[in-house]
């Protein structure tokens, strides 16, 4: 018989360099590397998020593969594509609790039903550790934005190309060109 320990988050900060995982249901879900549009997209967001939080000094703008501690009875932690947090820094440790702005940026195998669910249960982790605003980015398939909001989270606000995104109440006044997501 074996006995299968739940994992901590000791064991997250042991996650190889350059690995991507959480923490959810006391184990760890290692994420894949993504493609060149999606990387490409969540580093555009981050940009777009850095130079806002240098003219406004309101928060911090965060990159892919940040990890956020929370206390959820499924989960422990996220590691969102790009985010806006305006709690304390802690150092070259994982930040405490969500931030108000997470992206989630769809790679090849985040389409299909199973995928579906899986996103809408992290959406709602998100949410109930105290996220605002949680983009769901698509630039492979419907090439769109999808904004849920806290305050409704099953009816999402959709952006297309040519139409410029917002994630308001978390990021006050940030706007982004849809456009911007692609290099076409």
């Amino acid at each position: 018989m074996s006995i299968k320990t739940k994992a901590t988050i000791e064991d997250l900060y042991r996650v190889p360099e350059d690995g991507k995982a959480e923490l959810v249901n006391g184990e760890l879900v290692l994420m894949a590397a993504t493609g060149f549009l999606p990387g490409r997209a969540g580093g555009e967001i981050y940009a777009s998020l850095r130079d806002y939080e240098r003219r406004t000094r309101s928060g911090y703008a965060l990159p892919d593969n940040v990890g956020f501690l929370v206390n959820l009875p499924t989960r422990r932690s996220f590691s969102p594509d790009a985010a806006f947090y305006t709690g304390e820094p802690t150092g070259g440790k994982f930040l405490n609790g969500a931030p108000v702005f997470a992206v989630e940026v769809r790679s090849e195998n985040d389409y299909g039903k199973p995928a579906e669910e899986e996103m809408a249960v992290k959406r709602q982790d998100y949410f109930t550790a105290g996220t605002l605003v949680v983009w769901d980015v698509d630039v492979l398939k419907e090439e769109v934005v999808r904004v849920y909001g806290a305050d409704s989270p099953e009816q999402p606000q959709v952006y297309h190309r040519g139409e410029v995104a917002e994630a308001e109440p978390a990021v006050l006044g940030w706007l982004m060109s849809v456009d911007d997501l692609f290099f076409y």
